[in-house]
């Protein structure tokens, strides 16, 4: 079959998909999400842009929470009242897990037809990870809604599709059960269909939340208990790190509010302390396919130079885990890694975005000294000089880095721990860090990170 004339947009996005495949960087005007995601494609997962079919899924037996079937069965539902307008413009609804495998459809006949060839169907695997980026694999890394046009799309196969899709995350740890997509062939995608996608995934992340209160209440229940056998400080944090209620000493030493239940996810604490978090998170990965572990590491806080042993103990509702106890100074249970090593570790896979005269650049992580914020504007220290981040906002770069050798160490500046030259103490005990460019540049740390800061360079 012929594919279809390219529109002057089109050419433009496969002039700057030809470049990429053969190895440039200079991606044009194409938006950064999807420069960002043929960057994985790419350089990370290594798809070929000449496969013509998405592959079989590998179906994997593991844990998976109860609420995860509620979201599938509330986004059926959803799916089911849109399929009527779906079906209107020739398109198709489609339903995957978290892993970019598709469970169902439902749609126009023709399309659905069409679809099969590419293996666009139940039990395959669109994943970017499988087929590079396409409105599946690549909702499941964002978000927001967002489309996916023909000539976007990673493998050439796949140009004649344009596709919408939206992820649903944990309301909690925020990482996806489901994507929703709608598909259509040859097709112009209304402009109803984000709107029709946030909805779906509104409603049903609203029935997550009902779940994660009853969760927050459990915890509530679980902290007053180990807090009447015990005298040390003691907080109940849920499944990514963020606390629930925390007694007297323990809130002192996260810097929370002290016996104040947040059994709303939306209203609950960030500590701020990257190894707490740390050491939470990697107790909710071993605790959900072990109920009976339990875990014991050191991290700094806020009041001392010294580290604390904490206990973490797993908290279960239904036989779903749905945070942790977590009491200091008890070393109890079975070690965990050094919280902080992630933190110094960097995936050369990844990339920052950055904007120079209107076109995307795609810079390596190790080119990338530090980022600063000004307004709502944040702006890159690089090998290549300053050039504004196509990230709006130092909150969403300093999640998306966190894990990959990037610190935030003041409300204005996150720094790439690699770039770091000297550590520099002032007078009255502020640290500043001096980077490693030909200018010496001053990084000042404020008080609230220091010890993040210390623990992180090993200091």
């Amino acid at each position: 079959m012929k594919p279809m004339p390219r529109t002057l947009t089109g050419n433009a996005a496969y002039s700057a998909w030809e470049r990429f495949v053969k190895g440039d960087n200079d991606v044009g005007d194409v938006r950064p999400e999807v420069a960002m995601s043929w960057q994985r494609s790419r350089d990370h997962f290594r798809v070929d842009p000449f496969l013509s079919e998405a592959p079989v899924a590998v179906e994997e037996v593991d844990h998976h929470p109860l609420e995860n079937d509620v979201v599938f069965a509330e986004l059926g539902f959803r799916t089911a009242s849109l399929v009527h307008e779906v079906t209107k413009f020739g398109g198709i609804a489609i339903i995957a897990d978290a892993d970019g495998r598709v469970l169902a459809q439902w749609g126009d006949k023709a399309t659905l037809a069409i679809a099969a060839d590419a293996n666009l169907a139940p039990w395959f695997n669109w994943s970017e990870r499988a087929v590079g980026t396409n409105g599946i694999g690549t909702a499941l890394g964002t978000r927001n809604p967002l489309i996916i046009k023909r000539e976007e799309h990673w493998c050439e196969a796949f140009h004649d599709w344009t596709c919408a899709g939206v992820a649903v995350r944990d309301v909690v740890t925020k990482t996806p059960i489901a994507s929703l997509n709608i598909s259509c062939w040859r097709n112009e995608m209304p402009a109803a269909a984000s709107g029709w996608l946030a909805n779906a995934a509104a409603h049903t992340q609203s029935r997550l939340r009902v779940y994660a209160r009853d969760g927050g209440s459990e915890l509530v229940g679980a902290f007053n208990h180990a807090r009447g056998r015990s005298a040390q400080p003691v907080v109940a944090v849920d499944a990514s790190g963020k606390v629930v209620i925390a007694n007297d000493t323990a809130s002192v030493l996260l810097g929370v509010p002290n016996n104040v239940p947040a059994v709303d996810p939306a209203l609950r604490w960030n500590p701020k302390l990257p190894a707490f978090i740390s050491a939470v998170q990697y107790a909710s990965k071993r605790a959900a396919h072990d109920p009976d572990w339990v875990g014991t590491s050191q991290i700094f806080t806020h009041l001392t130079d010294e580290p604390s042993p904490i206990r973490i103990r797993p908290v279960f509702r239904q036989g779903n885990l749905v945070g942790h106890v977590v009491t200091f100074g008890v070393s109890e249970g079975a070690q965990l890694p050094t919280p902080d090593a992630k933190l110094v570790s960097s995936d050369p896979a990844h990339r920052v975005v950055g904007v120079r005269e209107n076109r995307m650049v795609l810079l390596r992580l190790p080119e990338v000294m530090l980022a600063e914020s000004d307004g709502n504007d944040v702006w890159l220290s690089t090998d290549q000089g300053r050039m504004r981040a196509a990230s709006p906002g130092l909150d969403k770069l300093d999640n998306e880095l966190s894990d990959a050798g990037f610190l935030r160490v003041h409300r204005q500046y996150v720094v790439n721990l690699s770039r770091v030259r000297e550590i520099e103490r002032r007078d009255k005990g502020e640290l500043v860090l001096v980077m490693d460019d030909s200018e010496n540049t001053m990084v000042p740390v404020s008080r609230r990170n220091a010890h993040a800061v210390r623990a992180a360079l090993g200091v």
